[in-house]
């Protein structure tokens, strides 16, 4: 079947399979950042109880050659996408991409690991590969507009799923007719909601957009049918998900130059909890620099533009892992601990001395300001502390913190263990197949015992 009235979709298909990020050094430096990053996460990841659980419910018995990260089992690829991807994302700690407002490397990178179970390939090939996916994923997201996420959707998941399959049909050389039943595949199982934010199932979505985005390019490459034109179709995947508010044309417009890798670039994680709430952890660890106790304050107020702090459903939260979502706790948190841990965020009832401060807090918008979207100058918090004593600190923070060399988080997120230490130094130098196969020897190694 050919793609005869659906320009945007061969359009975007062509752009996927022709590309060649290789010749971008910024590029291809940025991609290697990111994946030791999403790595720490991963490996510690593996850790979580959680993690576990949903391997055995998804069928990780299953015979295979893939690796679980941070364990020794291998297992059917599609089984080893769900769960590495859950992983990835299950301590909230892996990196953000503005364009997409979620996070695309804990969907893209499993789903290239899955692959390489079944295809040798090199190192670089797989850098590429991911390079492209994310520019996939982030087009797509510039294309549906703000509406998307507001109204429900986690963008990581309903996203996610494309950019993997993107990913996987560069690397596999698929042809353009091939990639347009692909893509479809993938935008018809693209699936999440924000109201799962704080549950078990929130980090599920990285999982199930990385098998999803595997499987519909195994679909296409054997030859099943699907709509070639998901982009152009009047019921397709703008019309269902944009909310009117889509720009179309955003999907191929500058494609690659810069890349989304490098401009505007993924953010890497300062802190374990959700993106939307560290401008105001950072705020708290200056303030607990400069001494301010947490028994001096009356009452705080957090100021946000229009939509920033959708994703922060949660103000009273039970227990850590909904604490990622409650910018309350996670300020408290950081004024009076003066740092943010993993531990701050597991699943152990919320701490009443950190509550006792976060109950003191509130929110409020400034509806004057140009609603959040992909632009970062539209991001920022403003911070109104009122003291005891009758006086006020205000402090604001635009953008988001991050950290630009992620080898520090990786060595504490490993527990400096042995077993992972040459990961960083292989991963920005890997090249050859021969690189990409002791990577997956150092990764499929137990985490669970090397961390403890």
């Amino acid at each position: 079947m050919t793609t005869v009235g659906a320009p945007l979709t061969h359009a975007f298909a062509q752009a996927i399979i022709t590309s060649d990020p290789t010749k971008d050094a910024a590029a291809m430096g940025a991609a290697r950042t990111a994946i030791i990053d999403f790595l720490a996460c991963t490996i510690a990841g593996a850790g979580d109880r959680t993690t576990d659980l949903l391997a055995d419910a998804v069928g990780a018995t299953l015979p295979g050659d893939a690796i679980l990260v941070g364990s020794t089992r291998r297992t059917d690829p599609l089984v080893a996408a769900v769960v590495n991807g859950y992983a990835g994302h299950v301590l909230d700690y892996d990196d953000v991409h503005a364009s997409v407002r979620g996070h695309p490397t804990t969907v893209i990178i499993p789903a290239l690991l899955g692959l390489a179970a079944e295809r040798d390939f090199a190192a670089e090939a797989l850098l590429a590969s991911y390079v492209v996916g994310l520019e996939a994923m982030a087009r797509l997201g510039l294309s549906l507009g703000s509406k998307h996420y507001e109204n429900g959707f986690h963008a990581t998941a309903t996203l996610g799923t494309v950019g993997a399959t993107a990913a996987i049909t560069h690397l596999t050389r698929a042809s353009v007719e091939e990639t347009t039943i692909a893509l479809g595949l993938a935008a018809t199982q693209s699936s999440g909601l924000r109201l799962q934010f704080g549950y078990d199932a929130k980090p599920y979505h990285a999982g199930m957009a990385a098998r999803s985005g595997l499987l519909s390019a195994r679909l296409a490459a054997a030859g099943f049918g699907g709509a070639p034109d998901f982009l152009d179709n009047p019921v397709g995947f703008h019309s269902a998900y944009s909310f009117g508010v889509d720009r179309l044309q955003a999907v191929t417009e500058n494609w690659g130059a810069p890349w989304q890798i490098v401009a505007p670039g993924l953010t890497l994680k300062a802190y374990p909890c959700c993106t939307a709430s560290h401008p105001v952890a950072s705020l708290g660890i200056e303030l607990n620099r400069e001494e301010l106790a947490a028994d001096a304050i009356e009452h705080i107020t957090f100021t946000y533009p229009p939509g920033a702090d959708a994703a922060l459903v949660v103000t009273k939260p039970n227990n850590g892992i909904e604490a990622r979502f409650s910018p309350e706790y996670v300020f408290a948190a950081a004024l009076i601990d003066g740092a943010l841990r993993i531990d701050h965020f597991d699943e152990r009832p919320v701490e009443p001395r950190l509550m006792a401060l976060a109950e003191r807090a509130s929110r409020r918008h400034d509806d004057s300001a140009p609603r959040m979207s992909s632009d970062p100058k539209t991001r920022f918090v403003i911070l109104d502390v009122a003291l005891r004593d009758g006086t006020t600190i205000t402090r604001r923070f635009d953008g988001l913190p991050g950290v630009t060399d992620p080898t520090t988080k990786f060595r504490e997120a490993t527990a400096g263990h042995p077993s992972f230490t040459d990961i960083p130094s292989l991963v920005r130098t890997m090249n050859s197949a021969a690189d990409l196969h002791r990577l997956l020897a150092l990764l499929g190694q137990d985490a669970v015992q090397n961390l403890h």
